[in-house]
């Protein structure tokens, strides 16, 4: 086979694999991960910054970081297009999304935080849940998954002391009959703290479920975590 010939089955085959690769994730998401941050952790890491809401600081709790659907293989689509955010559609719950899904991200605070997931994770899941029930199905699950308070009576507090991993997971698990995955940031002296509590959910965004994977790109916790006060 001359080299015109063999630089054609070349291309002809990556073109295939892309395509295999295309048509596994073009179907529709397998579930959702539903994702709770502590913020004293993620204002305490290295570098990074936050602004408070107008409101002043919100009490102490875990809330909502994202409703994030995923494949069957781990990965997850994101801005997927064809779902405009309407802000007057969440009018009638924007006190609980102020409360239950703040964010302290400069300068995304209250409704660019909304936007943004809406945009990236929402439009993703638009063929079960539409904008309204998106969002509706989040504050749902966190009236229901209550991460500090499973800490706490646990004996795992936000007072910035250490706490062995196996035991903050087993906690969330016994409160909510389903495991955990606990993901970890560091903070400016590198030390390994608890930063956010992932629950699987299955595709209505409404009853949790056994996680059938561990979702890729996330971060490792040490054998020891940090619980920093807030």
């Amino acid at each position: 086979m001359g080299k015109w010939g063999g630089s054609l089955l070349i291309k002809l085959s990556v073109m295939l694999s892309l395509s295999v690769v295309a048509l596994a994730n073009n179907g529709d998401f397998h579930l959702f991960y539903f994702v709770q941050q502590w913020l004293g952790s993620y204002c305490d890491q290295h570098g990074e910054r936050c602004c408070f809401p107008d409101s002043g600081k919100p009490a102490a709790e875990f809330s909502i970081y994202g409703l994030w659907p995923y494949y069957n293989d781990g990965s997850f689509p994101y801005n997927c297009g064809g779902g405009n955010f309407n802000e007057a559609l969440l009018k009638p719950m924007q006190d609980s999304l102020r409360k239950e899904w703040p964010s302290f991200t400069c300068p995304q605070i209250g409704r660019k935080f909304w936007v943004h997931e809406w945009n990236k994770h929402g439009t993703c899941s638009k063929s079960v849940l539409g904008e309204v029930a998106y969002f509706k199905a989040a504050l749902a699950l966190k009236n229901r998954v209550n991460i500090l308070q499973a800490l706490t009576r646990a004996g795992i507090r936000p007072n910035n002391q250490m706490y062995p991993l196996k035991a903050v997971k087993k906690a969330i698990a016994r409160a909510t009959g389903f495991h955990p995955w606990v993901v970890c940031n560091s903070n400016s002296q590198g030390v390994s703290q608890i930063w956010q509590v992932s629950m699987c959910v299955d595709r209505t965004g409404t009853r949790l479920i056994n996680c059938p994977f561990v979702p890729k790109g996330q971060g490792d916790c040490g054998s020891q975590i940090k619980f920093p006060s807030y």
